[in-house]
C-alpha cells in the first residue's frame, strides 16, 4: 500500500490535467472567480477522487475491457473538444463567438471525465498493490480529489493573472484547443507505450 507521500504525489500527477484545463478557462474567461468556477474545480477534485475507487470496485468485473480502452476513451473525449476549440478558433468571426465555454456544466462534465480516466487506471493499480477492503481507500481517494480540486482553482487564478500575456498573439480558444488535444495525445502514447 502506498504510503502518505507516495499518495500526495501520486494525486499531484493526476491533477496536472486539471491543473492545465483550468489554466485554459482562466484564460479564456478572464473574470474572477465565481460559482460555475468553483463548480468546475469540484467537479474535477469529485471525479479524480471518484474514480479510483471506480476502477478498485470494477476490477473483479471489468479491469481487462477497461485497461484495453481507458487511454482511448481520454485521448478522444480532448482530441474532440479541442478539435472543436481549434476549428472554431479558426473558423469562427466575430459575430460568432466560439461556442466553447468552460462555464457551462455540459462542458466541465466532459473534462472533468476526460481529465481523469487516468485516475480510473490508478485504482485498477491499487487494487493489486494491497487495497483489499473499500475502507481502506478513503485517504487516497480524498487526498486525490482535495489536490485536483486545490489545483484546478490556483490553475484558473494562474490563467486569470496571466491570460492577457499568454494569448497577447495567440487565440485563447486556439491555444487551449492545441493543448487539449496534446494532453489527449499524452495520455494514449504513454498507455500505449507504458
Amino acid at each position: 500500500m502506498l504510503n502518505t507521500l507516495d499518495i500526495l504525489s501520486l494525486a499531484v500527477a493526476l491533477a496536472m490535467d486539471c491543473f492545465t484545463v483550468s489554466i485554459l478557462s482562466g484564460v479564456i474567461v478572464g473574470r474572477p472567480f465565481s460559482a460555475p468556477i468553483v463548480r468546475m474545480a469540484t467537479l474535477f477534485g469529485l471525479f479524480q477522487g471518484l474514480m479510483p475507487l471506480l476502477g478498485w470496485l470494477g476490477i473483479a468485473y471489468f479491469s481487462r475491457y477497461l485497461e484495453a480502452v481507458d487511454h482511448w476513451i481520454a485521448f478522444l473525449l480532448l482530441a474532440f473538444i479541442g478539435g472543436k476549440m481549434v476549428w472554431e478558433s479558426l473558423h469562427g468571426d466575430d459575430s460568432h463567438p466560439p461556442t466553447f465555454n468552460p462555464l457551462q456544466l455540459r462542458t466541465q462534465l466532459l473534462l472533468a471525465v476526460a481529465t481523469s480516466i487516468d485516475a480510473l487506471a490508478v485504482g485498477i493499480s491499487m487494487a493489486c498493490m494491497g487495497y483489499r477492503h473499500v475502507a481502506q481507500l478513503w485517504w487516497p481517494v480524498a487526498v486525490i480529489g482535495a489536490v485536483s480540486l486545490l489545483l484546478s482553482l490556483i490553475g484558473y487564478g494562474v490563467g486569470k493573472r496571466f491570460g492577457r500575456v499568454i494569448t497577447h498573439r495567440l487565440k485563447p480558444e486556439l491555444l487551449g484547443g492545441i493543448v487539449l488535444i496534446l494532453i489527449g495525445v499524452k495520455v494514449l502514447v504513454t498507455h500505449l507505450l507504458g
